[in-house]
């Protein structure tokens, strides 16, 4: 059941403006005088959580606020009777036709019944309009396959980019969705979009007291050690939580750094375990590879196979996965600030460059992992044997 909310007044929405010329990416290699014909990418966020946990709220104050920014919203599901499905076009048979709406504050906003491709494709011909694509996934959604998407498909990915992936989860039943056990399904929906989460947003906090609340919190980090999290009430948070996040964000290591640095902050609550046997592993070890090679079968044996290379008789369920390391000797263009960055989802992972902070030094390489059925130290010793180095676990 979609959350019940104030749905915002919409305005039909004008035709389509010639896209404006943009700056490049910090990452091309377009001079001043040719950037006017390269594109800037969008970012796009996706929210997702599970039913009840605000995300209409959320995205009505974003599409009612002024914030001075140009932001288009794709909103899933929100029933039949909703006033902003209403305001659609609705074809001969009576099905929901996609059509874009402006909102008064200058934001875009339509809604779908299916992934959010045909959608954002659509959106694309209305370039110039927006800055930023915000997607609503419906409450029982999986977010892996919706986020890989953005990998998979090169035509979405010449003209935008994944920013990151918001979890909003309901302060007061969030704890029984995480240990809910269903059958056919190993990781439920609730843990799922924790696990995959680059920002968290615990809402409706009033709801319970400080001391239940760090508890809650314990839960969580005890899943995913390093997405940002903040507590609020009635989904209101600052638009920088969800925009301009650059969790996926190859080119700047020190992003990455920073969060497998939360590890040692939290490494505390690790001893806060739930039934669910979701948690944060982070793998660590100092030497520099040789080559990729050994790493790469490591990883495709993990993510592909779901088991602990060498050890068929554990399986082990990656649902996120991060790393930053010193490029191998094999690299053809060594520098100091060069790192690589490794980003996956489930069965998907990419491995680029990224650059860190001048003079920054990374003293350690750090794979982190968060998944179910997890065991760290049979992690560790797999690693060691197929990448041949001395590894730890952080």
């Amino acid at each position: 059941m979609a959350d019940l909310e104030e749905i915002p007044d919409l305005v039909p929405a004008a035709a389509p403006a010639p896209a404006e010329p943009s700056n490049t990416d910090s990452v091309s290699a377009a001079t001043p005088s040719d950037s006017e014909s390269v594109r800037r990418k969008i970012p796009v966020t996706i929210v997702t959580g599970f039913l009840g946990s605000g995300k209409t709220t959320l995205l009505n104050y974003i599409l009612t606020e002024k914030h001075e920014k140009k932001i288009a919203v794709i909103l899933n599901e929100f029933g039949e009777s909703s006033d902003i499905e209403k305001s659609l076009s609705v074809n001969d048979e009576g099905t929901l036709y996609e059509e874009w709406l402006e909102l008064r504050n200058g934001c875009l906003c339509c809604t779908v019944k299916d992934n959010g491709v045909v959608a954002i494709e659509n959106l694309m011909e209305k370039r110039g309009k927006f800055d930023y694509i915000l997607l609503e996934t419906s409450g029982l959604a999986d977010p892996g396959p919706i986020a890989s998407m953005f990998w998979l498909d090169d035509g979405l990915g010449s003209e935008i980019y994944l920013d990151g992936i918001v979890t909003l989860v309901d302060a007061k039943h969030i704890r029984e969705y995480m240990g809910e056990k269903k059958q056919d399904t190993l990781i439920n929906e609730a843990l799922k979009q924790i696990a995959i989460a680059d920002r968290i947003v615990i809402n409706k906090k009033d709801l319970l007291n400080e001391a239940e609340l760090d508890t809650l919190e314990k839960d969580i980090v005890s899943v995913n050690s390093v997405a940002d999290i903040l507590r609020t009430e009635r989904s209101k948070i600052p638009l920088d939580f969800v925009l301009d996040i650059k969790a996926y964000d190859v080119h700047n290591a020190d992003i990455l750094a920073a969060q497998t640095r939360k590890i040692d902050e939290h490494r505390s609550v690790h001893a806060h375990k739930l039934s669910h046997d979701v948690q944060t592993v982070c793998i660590q070890f100092q030497q520099q590879l040789d080559t990729l090679e050994q790493l790469e079968g490591w990883i495709q044996t993990l993510l592909w196979e779901k088991q602990v290379p060498g050890d068929e008789q554990q399986e082990a369920h990656v649902l996120r996965l991060k790393g930053i390391l010193v490029p191998p000797k094999d690299n053809p263009r060594p520098e100091a600030r060069k790192r690589l960055i490794i980003q996956g989802v489930q069965d998907l992972y990419d491995i680029q460059e990224g650059y860190g902070d001048e003079g920054e030094t990374i003293d350690m390489n750090k794979l982190v992992l968060i998944g179910k059925s997890l065991h760290p130290e049979k992690l560790r010793a797999s690693f060691v044997q197929h990448v041949q180095v001395n590894a730890t676990i952080q």
